[in-house]
């Protein structure tokens, strides 16, 4: 595993030493140094950074106003020759505070921190991603329905409808829907993942079942299901 990091300080030699200690610890790729705030946002813009060695005086925009200013913040550890702002660094999620001048040992330590916090991440971003997938091959989910549990094959639904409080879920296997105290946003959430998509504000379809779509209608089972203007750009972006 690698980081990607770069090197946001307006002084040269402070550039230069930070470079050369990235240059000994092999799980650092360094893309960029950045004299200004400016330039790292472009940086962060190019390339895919997981880590920056940030100062916090530099003229314009400060490291602190920099890392508040943005949305989605990588790792950071501040590099600087003032302690008195390591309260607030800190606050501000960072994975280290060093202290200029900054010993070999002591950057080590702080990029060991940032490794170590960079395989957690992505250990809890894969079991994430691991559970949803589980979830999707399932093939079924149970409904409450005349207060017991009926389970649903996802391949078996046609349609469902919306009707106030309830729904009505309709079957390939069966003439007569299933009836439950339900809402079609919350069952969409079940559903979404396995080719469902709302069409209208009564209507979730799907896909699957589709014979054919006009211009503002859709065919299943021989039933007309109108195509609601708000849901018209997600429909035809999913049947894409």
């Amino acid at each position: 595993m690698t980081i990607n990091c770069i090197i946001v300080d307006d002084e040269p030699l402070a550039q230069d030493l930070i470079e050369n200690y990235v240059s000994k610890i092999p799980f650092l790729i360094l893309k960029a140094k950045c004299s200004s705030a400016f330039e790292a946002f472009d940086c962060l813009r190019k390339y895919d950074i997981n880590l920056v060695f940030l100062d916090i005086h530099m003229p314009n925009v400060t490291g602190l106003d920099f890392i508040k200013s943005i949305e989605t913040k990588p790792m950071f550890i501040f590099t600087t020759a003032y302690s008195e702002h390591a309260i607030e660094a800190f606050d501000l999620n960072a994975i280290d505070y060093l202290v200029k001048p900054i010993p070999f040992d002591r950057f080590l330590k702080a990029a060991n921190k940032a490794i170590n916090y960079h395989s957690l991440k992505n250990q809890s971003s894969l079991a994430e991603a691991t559970a949803k997938l589980e979830v999707q091959k399932q093939d079924y989910f149970f409904i409450k329905v005349d207060y017991k549990e009926r389970k649903i094959n996802f391949a078996d639904i046609l349609y469902i409808e919306g009707l106030k409080d309830y729904i009505k879920i309709h079957l390939m296997s069966s003439s007569k829907p299933i009836v439950t105290h339900n809402s079609l946003k919350n069952i969409l959430l079940t559903i979404q993942d396995h080719g469902f998509v709302r069409v209208h504000k009564s209507f979730i379809v799907s896909i699957h079942h589709i014979k054919s779509i006009t211009k503002n209608r859709i065919v299943i089972n021989d039933q007309w299901i109108p195509i609601g203007e708000i849901y018209k750009e997600e429909f035809l972006n999913k049947i894409k």
